[in-house]
């Protein structure tokens, strides 16, 4: 079994933590080598990453024009290197707009495909599901609401859990974060995630910052950025602004979000990071306005944020595209920060959607179901 690599594919940040932790539970299972397309915590886990995420990392429908060239290169690659290394399975994880067209080709060589993390197609494109069908041979999905949704449609599939559940906690208390980075424990504290990807920052970083200049008078309150792995000081000095103090801290996301009374997030993965750990939150998002008419055809859901979906309701503010104003991101931060029943109101709603996301152990039996494959 071990003689044949295994082909694991991550699109961005979240999916290559997913990835590493996906790669050691399946190197356990069949001793296998893997190579792929990844990141930082992929090739810690011995993935030999023949493609970098960042070559195919980025949001929106008008933002991905200009890499179009550039993801069916990788796309090639990675076909090409799982006919030469004889790959018996390919592993992909989320990322359907690079990963779709992967499972395309490795059906063309007649490579089986799992995938992890599916197209969200609850929430839009709900065509896509007949593309999995015809393409994935498993699907792995990580919310019980999507499994009915793929079995409806004749696609292999099984629920797992969400996999964030065993690895989010914090590991200080809000004391020792505030001596670690130099903050007042008397004063509340904002912890910024703005998102991960470059078009992402571009789209949200000025307005939070401005929204955290607002909030900053008449100067009680203090801000931490939790940037994302890879965004350097010099990319953000852009949207700096002299009248507000943000305090950087890198690789420290968890303990930054549970330090925090509130916290503005990007739509996304850590939206669901700031659930498990109850930090209230008011979640933001941004994209082009072109992208912004077309996705308002498309989306057939009520809500973005994923807190919101997996609460089923309004569990949390979202800001959207010409909602998110610093003025409304201002007045929804305040309501939490002055209010302790706004607080202990957002953070019920935030439990139920932590007993939502499964008993934890989603990558190891996610694990189990690939390893089965071969």
């Amino acid at each position: 079994m071990a003689d044949r690599p295994i082909l694991l594919s991550a699109g961005e940040a979240s999916s290559d933590m997913y990835a590493a932790r996906l790669a050691t539970a399946l190197h356990a299972r069949t001793n296998s080598r893997m190579f792929g397309m990844g990141g930082p915590r992929m090739a810690a886990a011995g993935v030999d990453l023949v493609a970098d995420y960042h070559e195919v990392a980025v949001v929106g429908i008008t933002e991905v024009l200009h890499k179009i060239p550039t993801v069916i290169g990788v796309q090639n690659r990675l076909k090409r290197e799982a006919q030469r290394r004889d790959a018996m399975l390919a592993v992909l994880v989320d990322s359907p707009g690079t990963h779709l067209g992967v499972a395309r080709r490795m059906k063309q060589i007649g490579v089986p495909v799992g995938y992890f993390i599916g197209p969200q197609i609850w929430a839009w494109r709900p065509g896509r599901v007949r593309v999995v069908k015809r393409l994935v041979n498993r699907m792995v999905v990580i919310f019980p609401f999507e499994e009915q949704i793929y079995r409806e449609a004749g696609v292999p599939v099984d629920c797992v859990g969400h996999p964030l559940v065993d690895t989010v906690q914090a590991t200080m208390t809000r004391q020792e974060f505030a001596a670690k980075y130099g903050l007042d424990l008397s004063r509340p504290i904002v912890t910024i995630l703005p998102g991960s990807r470059p078009n992402e920052i571009a789209q949200n970083y000025g307005r939070v910052v401005a929204a955290c200049e607002r909030l900053a008078q008449p100067g009680n309150v203090q801000f931490v950025h939790a940037a994302a792995h890879g965004l350097t000081a010099d990319f953000l000095i852009q949207h700096a602004r002299p009248g507000v103090k943000i305090t950087r801290v890198e690789g420290d996301t968890y303990n930054a979000l549970a330090a925090a009374d509130c916290a503005i997030v990007a739509s996304g993965t850590a939206t669901v990071e700031a659930a498990l750990l109850g930090t209230p939150m008011v979640v933001v998002y941004r994209v082009a306005p072109v992208t912004a008419a077309i996705l308002r055809r498309m989306i057939r859901t009520p809500f973005i944020g994923m807190v919101n979906l997996i609460g089923g309701r309004l569990v949390v503010p979202e800001l959207i595209q010409d909602d998110f104003t610093p003025e409304a991101v201002e007045k929804e931060v305040r309501r939490m920060l002055d209010s302790s029943s706004a607080r202990d109101e957002v953070k019920a709603g935030l439990a139920q959607v932590r007993a939502k996301l499964g008993p934890g152990g989603a990558i190891e039996r996610a694990a189990d179901i690939f390893a089965g494959m071969l």
